[in-house]
């Protein structure tokens, strides 16, 4: 029997799990349908369909974080118009996401003929243009051009750490392709040997004349370009670790050295301290947000910090380029070396680490009970999502244990994304559990999923924070304005009403003891689904909160 030949569709395949892209999430349409069929056919990938493609690509995205790369595949208009505030949000946060888009077949585009999905003016290539500012590289596949543009797509993705977009048309990825004569490119170091020796100097003195050794500041570039071993390196010869919220779980916090999250003028005072009064200061992968800096209120000893960048770093006032970042880093390492390190340096700054506490667990829970008794459950090697809000700034001072990945977006801070995001991450690290905490608003946005994680039964512990509304709103302005009110969910029915509850627990909590017993019984079966509704006050909110709420609200106050 002769073997069907090899097409356009088998290529991209190919190439996604070459890169490790094993897994396409999406939603079927009829100009992607013949494409799914090389999907499931394919031995390197599997299809995973979700409820909507806004929620594809929030789950790719989530999957992308944990493995390096995902591909998500929409039809064309409706579907990839859905999902464009996630590949937005993935391009604003360093995650490489493919999107693949079917479109109309090419005899249909060019007769300009006026069909489902389109703007009714017999145009198809406005969708790709919008496209353009939210992508590291796009391509219009033609059966001519088809082989060449998807590796260049999916190499700039790879070492751009930003998505592509690839636009095909439904008989272009049936059309004839031969074999590629090879893999893809490796990828190219591009630091340039002067800049780096330099580098190499200019630091060297820096940190030869310092008092004591360096303190390093951890950034999410540093996760995303491959560089935590020789961060950790790093680490091992410095007075200690501090990382930004965008960077949580960077590094392990249970190493002593990790001494807590820097966010400016919000920070802990201890933190702030030696962060700020740093003998040298080295931030790495570090990018400062409004959300993650206290509003911009960081006060880094300039003349003092070496700041790497991804292509580029910086000592003092003078400026080195292209050295990559796991390069800059490994000469800091090496030169880090040659420093004594007292183990004193991390030893002063003081990190709570949260316990289950003997408390009166009849009156009504709090915030800072919720986040208290939620961390002191986290197991090593759980995956936390924290969705934007009071989730993500309840946990971000929190210590996490050993092995466990803390997942956020405080950049693109879609409400929502965590949800469809923890079904990617599940996905993307099998075997291990998946903690979603989400405020009762952000889960209705994307609530559909819960049913793709249910029906994959997935190993998941879901903390709903019950509390009436858009509270995170409420802390910025207009505490009892009808504008962040929203419907009251029964969250606990949520399993059965989904039609998928009888291998679930779900249970709603008022007190601290009624949290610890349902987290501990989440603890008991761990492989299951568990869901904990957990009510507190709408106008409470964690510590750190209220601190990015009132800058928040000075910062987007009307000029007087």
């Amino acid at each position: 029997m002769t073997a069907a030949p090899r097409t356009v569709a088998d290529h991209l395949m190919d190439r996604l799990a070459e890169l490790g892209a094993d897994r396409v999430f999406g939603v079927p349409g009829d100009y992607t349908l013949s494409l799914l069929d090389h999907v499931v056919a394919h031995p390197g990938l599997t299809w995973t369909g979700c409820s909507n493609e806004l929620n594809a690509g929030y789950a790719a995205d989530g999957y992308a974080r944990l493995c390096g790369i995902a591909a998500l595949c929409t039809t064309f208009g409706v579907g990839e118009l859905s999902a464009i505030n996630a590949l937005a949000g993935s391009y604003a946060e360093h995650v490489p996401v493919v999107q693949i888009v079917g479109s109309p077949a090419t005899r249909t585009q060019a007769a300009h003929r006026i069909v489902h999905h389109s703007l009714g003016d017999g145009v198809f290539d406005q969708f790709l243009h919008m496209h353009t500012d939210i992508t590291v590289a796009r391509a219009s596949l033609t059966a001519e051009n088809a082989a060449a543009e998807i590796d260049r797509v999916l190499v700039a993705v790879r070492d751009h750490k930003l998505p592509g977009y690839l636009l095909l048309p439904a008989d272009v990825a049936e059309a004839a392709c031969p074999a590629p004569t090879g893999p893809l490119p490796a990828p190219v170091d591009p630091t340039d040997p002067v800049a780096l020796a330099a580098f190499r100097e200019a630091a060297a003195a820096l940190l030869a004349g310092a008092d004591g050794p360096p303190v390093v500041l951890g950034g999410l570039l540093t996760h995303r370009f491959g560089a935590t071993a020789e961060l950790a390196r790093l680490v091992r010869r410095s007075a200690g670790l501090a990382t930004t919220m965008w960077a949580k779980s960077l590094l392990d916090e249970a190493d002593p050295r990790f001494t807590g999250i820097y966010a400016g003028a919000a920070s802990d005072p201890q933190v702030r301290r030696l962060v700020e009064d740093a003998p040298v200061l080295i931030t790495a992968g570090v990018q400062f947000t409004d959300l993650t800096s206290g509003f911009f209120s960081q006060q880094l000893p300039r003349e003092r910090t070496v700041e790497v960048a991804a292509a580029a770093v910086s000592v003092g006032d003078r400026l080195f380029q292209p050295i990559a970042l796991p390069t800059a880093l490994r000469v800091l390492a090496d030169l880090a070396q040659d420093r004594p390190v007292t183990d004193g340096g991390a030893a002063d700054v003081t990190v709570d680490t949260p316990a289950v506490r003997d408390r009166n667990g009849s009156t009504a829970l709090t915030q800072q009970q919720l986040w208290d008794t939620v961390a002191a459950h986290l197991r090593p090697g759980d995956v936390v999502l924290a969705d934007q809000g009071t989730s993500f700034y309840g946990m971000a001072t929190h210590r996490l244990p050993t092995g466990v990945t803390f997942l956020g977006q405080p950049l693109w801070a879609s409400i929502g994304w965590t949800v469809p995001a923890l079904l990617g991450a599940c996905l993307g690290a099998p075997g291990r559990r998946g903690v979603l905490l989400v405020g009762d608003g952000a889960a209705q946005m994307t609530v559909q999923e819960l049913a793709t994680v249910l029906r994959l039964e997935l190993p998941v512990l879901v903390v709903v924070v019950d509390n009436d509304g858009y509270t995170v709103e409420r802390a910025i302005h207009g505490p009892a304005e009808p504008y962040n009110d929203i419907a009251r969910y029964d969250w606990a029915a949520l399993p059965a009403a989904l039609g998928l509850g009888h291998d679930a627990d779900a249970a709603v909590v008022r007190t601290e003891t009624e949290l610890t017993a349902a987290l501990g019984a989440a603890a008991a079966h761990p492989a299951r689904f568990s869901l904990v509704q957990a009510v507190v006050d709408r106008l409470d909110v964690p510590p750190l909160l209220t601190t990015i709420a009132q800058q928040a609200a000075r910062a987007n106050a009307r000029s007087s």
